[in-house]
């Protein structure tokens, strides 16, 4: 049944079209034309735009983890030669065997071991805060997207595939389309037959 009445909706879409196209008024043609490519042009651009968004994400995640790593092991080996000389410090003070200067240069090096983990922290906790803003604001972005079309895209593709899964109302239907063996035209309107006209 529902078959059927997509055909009708097919057949009175073609009729109207020819009629269209019968009517003589080319200059419509042309502007529908173009309005389309505007259209594929637009979803072109925003795809690319996601894409660009979400590996720059990637990237920002994995410099700011090789940061915090980076940080956290210099972290350790300060805390480290703290400790080493803390002990040297106490063994030395409980002997009583220390020089005022010996123990006026240890002193020094504790304090700049301390500053330095402190500027450690600090730096830290900026890696941090970039990116709790960076990452959500891009996630965001491709939400949106996916809300808009309701299209989730596989960005592990060669250049020319498109391919991903629509989620309409009733079932998920799977894209991989050649945009080498398909016209622009061709791709944007089987891209647009996915999205829904009712807001």
């Amino acid at each position: 049944m529902a078959q059927s009445h997509k055909f009708q909706d097919l057949e009175e879409t073609g009729d109207v079209l020819v009629s269209f196209i019968n009517s003589s008024q080319p200059e419509k043609l042309i502007q529908v034309k173009e309005a389309h490519q505007a259209l594929f042009d637009k979803h072109t651009e925003t795809k690319r735009l996601v894409t660009q968004i979400l590996k720059d994400v990637s990237q920002v995640e994995e410099a700011a983890g090789q940061r915090l790593m980076d940080m956290e092991e210099e972290k350790n080996r300060r805390e480290e030669e703290l400790q080493i000389l803390e002990d040297q410090l106490r063994k030395s003070s409980a002997k009583s065997q220390m020089t005022d200067s010996e123990l006026q240069f240890l002193q020094r090096e504790l304090e700049s071991l301390r500053v330095d983990e402190h500027e450690l922290d600090v730096l830290r906790s900026e890696v941090d805060e970039d990116t709790t803003e960076i990452i959500p604001s891009a996630v965001f972005v491709s939400q949106v997207y996916y809300l808009i079309t309701k299209i989730k895209w596989e960005y592990e593709t060669p250049p020319n595939v498109l391919k991903g899964v629509h989620y309409g109302p009733d079932l998920a239907t799977p894209i991989n389309m050649d945009k080498c063996s398909l016209s622009p035209c061709d791709v944007s309107d089987q891209l647009w037959s996915f999205v829904s006209t009712e807001w």
